[in-house]
């Protein structure tokens, strides 16, 4: 196996948080400098008001200057002055005085401001005209970086933290893009779509996924060629196995004609029938397997069909007797009649096989209700057996499965044989097709309790 995407991750995550430390040192470095400077307008006042000095100084009114500088300390809350200066030459040589501009006893107007120091500077305004400026304490209104400590935060964490966000979407995208695709083409083969592939939807990518996507599109040739053969083995299986039977049948009528009497002849009828309803229910629940169909087509009327159900049950287990409690109509749409009917009639002789001679089978149907939110019908069919352990509750719906035999009540009426282990298996997956499902549970007085859930329109 290549190990690339493995590289395209360390790639891209180095990359990423370097790219992201040097933008944010930059951003940060760049954002301060410009909260340091004062703003355009604030420049413009302060020159404004070294001009108006300017102007009061050689005017020679220095009442007035002293005046001008005193209302304006008073209306910023600052302090402001005039100074003059000059050089005096005290040793070695002589020539650098005029190289010095500017007494530098404050800050020119177009300097950075510190934004650390807790302390507003003092700014300076050269005179054009004489060694003399206008020293002002720069006004809090003035002070630049007020919302520098906010920035500094929004820099630190949340630049960061969208960075890396930013970061993980890409890399969720890059490693979610093909498992999307696996997912989809996973989804569309459990529907029976067995030419479904995934390395084509992948493009030029080369990594680890793309070989997995090409051992799934493997795995998905060998099973859809298996589903097929098996699904054609069951169809040559249903037409090879129902012509001798039916030819066996016609042989059985013709010698019980014969031998009417004969309990050779009645033996071979009743195996041959159950030969056959073992042959049905064996092709039917393949083929539910196999297709797992949504027999939802039909609307019925549930009660008729229990009622249907239970006078069948009566006639067959005339030793047993079967309580019902139903309403007057539940009307069930997009359903089957025969997928919920042969459910039913197999949950039924289930309960009537292991309820002993003489005792009764419950069988009701609640009106329509809503479970999470689902509106459903509920029928419940409760036999007086003597159940099966709770870790099997789940096993007795797998197909041939048979607790053990002394479980049951002495078989079925009318003396045939008893069932297979198929009558529940095909019970659950005809339920399952028309959105229905069945649960059994252990009764505290002994027995067991069948519950079917249908969904209703109610």
């Amino acid at each position: 196996m290549n190990r690339r995407l493995l590289w395209k991750l360390i790639l891209l995550i180095t990359a990423g948080i370097v790219a992201m430390f040097y933008l944010i040192n930059y951003v940060t470095v760049r954002a301060e400098e410009e909260m340091s400077m004062l703003s355009q307008a604030h420049r413009d006042e302060l020159r404004g008001w070294g001009t108006q000095a300017e102007a009061l100084y050689f005017a020679g009114d220095r009442s007035s200057l002293e005046r001008w500088l005193t209302e304006l300390q008073a209306r910023e809350d600052t302090f402001a002055a005039v100074v003059g200066y000059e050089i005096r030459h005290v040793a070695g040589s002589r020539g650098l005085e005029e190289r010095y501009s500017g007494n530098k006893l404050g800050r020119d107007v177009e300097w950075k401001i510190h934004l650390y120091f807790e302390n507003n500077p003092v700014m300076e305004v050269p005179f054009e005209r004489s060694d003399t400026s206008f020293l002002v304490l720069l006004p809090d209104r003035m002070r630049p970086g007020s919302y520098w400590q906010t920035t500094r935060l929004l820099l630190q964490i949340f630049l960061p933290a969208l960075i890396l966000a930013i970061l993980s979407v890409l890399l969720y995208r890059h490693i979610m893009r093909p498992l999307i695709s696996l997912q989809r083409a996973t989804r569309e083969f459990s529907r029976g779509d067995f030419s479904v592939r995934v390395r084509p939807q992948l493009g030029t990518r080369r990594d680890e996924f793309s070989e997995l996507a090409t051992t799934f599109d493997q795995m998905a040739a060998r099973i859809g060629e298996q589903l097929v053969n098996q699904r054609q083995l069951i169809a040559d299986f249903s037409h090879e196995l129902r012509t001798p039977l039916t030819r066996l049948e016609i042989a059985i009528g013709s010698l019980g004609k014969t031998y009417p009497d004969d309990p050779n002849v009645q033996r071979l009828r009743r195996e041959a029938n159950h030969f056959r309803k073992l042959t049905e229910d064996t092709l039917t629940l393949a083929w539910l397997d196999n297709e797992q169909p949504r027999l939802q087509q039909e609307t019925l009327d549930l009660v008729d069909l229990i009622d249907v159900i239970v006078e069948d049950a009566r006639f067959e287990f005339p030793d047993r007797v079967i309580q019902t409690q139903l309403p007057d109509s539940a009307e069930l749409k997009n359903s089957s009649h025969q997928a919920v009917g042969q459910a039913l009639e197999n949950i039924l002789r289930n309960a009537l096989r292991y309820t002993p001679a003489g005792e009764t089978v419950d069988v009701a149907l609640l009106a329509c209700r809503t479970k999470a939110g689902v509106p459903e019908f509920q029928v419940t069919v409760k036999d007086r057996g003597s159940g099966v352990p709770d870790a099997l509750l789940e096993t007795i719906f797998r197909p041939f499965y048979q607790t053990d035999p002394s479980r049951s009540a002495g078989g079925v009426g009318n003396g045939e044989s008893g069932g297979v282990g198929l009558g529940l298996a095909l019970a659950r997956r005809q339920l399952t097709a028309v959105g229905g499902q069945v649960v059994a549970r252990n009764r505290a007085k002994g027995g067991l309790c069948m519950t079917i859930s249908l969904p209703a329109a109610c």
